[in-house]
């Protein structure tokens, strides 16, 4: 559930792999597709991902199982806070930062701090951490934060967020962002869902308008709102 090509994981992958032996922790880990690539890679590795998402977290063992990961992937549902340790030799953030939060308010700035502070605490010094987050990318717009939390706030540039990671004692290997291309493909995911329902469905169906409606708001916020505007950074750090 994040602007993420094939060939970025893939780079994110091999910045992981290069972890000495040990656990990497995936918090925020939705169906564990970026951790299992990580144990494919890196057999020297074991891996917990922790998400709050049952659902996910079934979906989750069951990939495990199919590509033969159970004895080196554990899965828990609960949050990362009570149920990760200070002991890993890597550690995964993409898109999850509101667990460590100290305000949960979807309408306040997003807390980069609290989350690389906690993100620094799980692993020990040396250890390698890949945090993905929203940005901005170019300067927020009025048109932009209409469809976000309205506030031009919300987020920080890339420079400002690498400085974050800095003041907590996670050093940048490398820091880049999704392309316009990658942000395109996961947009079009939403767009192509509304018109495979109504693709499937007659148009006089009793939900074609409000499905419709979603498909209208949905284009409207990102091509006509924040495209272009709202980024994903991913970085890639060290653990001083």
């Amino acid at each position: 559930m994040s602007p993420l090509s094939d060939s970025r994981a893939d780079r994110l992958v091999r910045f992981l792999a290069a972890a000495p032996p040990g656990d990497v922790i995936d918090v925020g880990c939705g169906w564990g597709e970026l951790l299992l690539r990580v144990l494919r890679a890196a057999p020297h590795l074991r891996g917990t991902g922790i998400d709050t998402n049952g659902e996910a977290i079934a979906h989750a063992r069951q990939l495990t199982a199919e590509c033969g990961l159970a004895a080196r992937a554990t899965f828990v549902e609960g949050d990362a806070k009570s149920t990760a340790t200070g002991s890993a030799t890597a550690a995964i953030c993409v898109g999850a930062s509101q667990v460590w939060a100290t305000n949960k308010s979807t309408d306040d700035p997003m807390d980069y701090r609290s989350a690389l502070r906690s993100l620094r605490a799980l692993v020990k010094h040396a250890g390698r951490v890949v945090y993905g987050e929203g940005i901005w990318s170019s300067p927020p717009t009025a048109a932009a934060v209409a469809p976000l939390a309205g506030r031009v706030d919300e987020f920080v540039s890339l420079a400002t967020l690498v400085e974050i990671a800095v003041s907590c004692d996670l050093m940048p290997v490398a820091f880049h962002e999704a392309s316009l291309d990658e942000w395109d493909v996961f947009e079009s995911g939403y767009s192509a869902r509304y018109a495979t329902w109504l693709a499937q469905h007659p148009p006089d169906h009793p939900d074609a308008a409000e499905v419709r409606e979603m498909a209208r708001r949905q284009r409207a916020a990102n091509l006509g709102g924040y495209r272009g505007i709202l980024g994903m950074a991913y970085l890639e750090l060290v653990a001083v």
